[in-house]
């Protein structure tokens, strides 16, 4: 697994090693922590380097791995805007690498972590994996390319693949495993309750139920499963290979500030701002392809992915460090 010492990433290497898997995990540690993957093997390689491919190809033969999830990249859009050139040699080159150190392996799955940044600005909903493909930045652009080059290269290799495109990920699985970067709506509301200031609202004049943006907010503990869903289909043949990782239901922005506020305990008064550009209305995902050949459908809430995104983030979480953050209907 690459960048599994992130904040997705190693969501998924504890459900793997909770469930028996040896997991081997290649990450240069730009943002991941070595102490969130207790129990795999961590091997710090930068796969955008040009010794990357002989080195991938060595960790591949010596630890006889047979399936690849794919997570390493650089992922901030307002960033890639500001360093597009960044963006493609790291996003794309690393791939190219990856791709290229498995080709004469035993590898048998390949999942590629993609985003719903590949539909850019959507104009019907909910939007299924055939909606028109126009990203709107160069994040979103790299991961296009990376479905297209993954496509490509799995094909000649004989490696079934899948994309997983994913829509807005929050809350936490476990507490120690929390989004530690402010990149969303939940990381950048809860950071800016925690300093005393006012949640921000961009825009409360939408077509939509309250007036504010509407999005498809999943649980990182349901992307996570998702890829445990996603390997077993691969080793099973599959029909497509892109599947929408959301929850087909979509919350405002005002509902993900009011479920801040439950989560806190605190009034929040949030300041109403002019519209951003290029924000639609409303976007959600199709995700009925998932749920129909994948087995996979989300199973928490947003009040459950905001509380648990405030307890990791605040420090307060109700259960102690390693323990699963379960929803309600698994709770005993």
């Amino acid at each position: 697994m690459t960048g599994g010492a992130g904040y997705i990433g190693s969501h998924v290497v504890r459900l793997l090693l909770d469930r028996g898997d040896e997991v081997v995990v290649v990450d240069r540690l730009s943002t991941g922590r070595r102490e969130r993957i207790d129990g795999a093997t961590l091997l710090e390689t930068d796969l955008a380097s040009p010794t990357a491919e002989d080195e991938i190809h060595e960790i591949v033969r010596e630890h006889g791995l047979t399936g690849v999830l794919h997570f390493a990249a650089l992922k901030s859009a307002p960033e890639s805007v500001q360093e597009p050139e960044r963006y493609y040699r790291q996003n794309l080159d690393s791939l190219a690498n990856l791709l290229a150190g498995i080709r004469d392996s035993d590898v048998q799955a390949f999942v590629f972590s993609s985003s719903a940044a590949v539909y850019g600005e959507v104009s019907d909903e909910p939007v299924g994996e055939d909606a028109p493909l126009a990203p709107i930045n160069p994040y979103g652009q790299t991961k296009l390319a990376g479905e297209w080059l993954v496509r490509a290269a799995t094909a000649v290799a004989g490696i079934p693949s899948v994309s997983l495109r994913y829509f807005n990920v929050g809350g936490a699985g476990w507490p120690d495993l929390g989004d530690e970067q402010v990149g969303n709506l939940f990381s950048i509301t809860i950071e800016r309750v925690l300093r005393g200031e006012p949640p921000i609202i961009y825009g409360d004049d939408y077509a939509t139920r309250d007036g504010t943006g509407v999005r498809d907010y999943v649980h990182v503990l349901d992307v996570a499963e998702a890829h445990l869903a996603a390997l077993g289909a691969l080793r099973g043949g599959l029909q497509h290979d892109v599947y929408n990782i959301g929850t087909g239901t979509g919350a405002s922005v005002r509902e993900v500030i009011d479920a801040v506020a439950a989560a806190s305990g605190r009034l929040l008064h949030p300041v109403v701002s002019e519209r951003r550009p290029g924000d639609p209305a409303s976007v959600v995902a199709d995700v009925s392809r998932a749920s129909r050949e994948l087995a996979w459908r989300s199973r928490y809430s947003l009040s459950e992915m905001v509380e648990s995104a405030w307890n990791a983030r605040a420090g307060a979480a109700r259960s102690g460090a390693g323990e699963r953050i379960r929803p309600e209907a698994e709770q005993s």
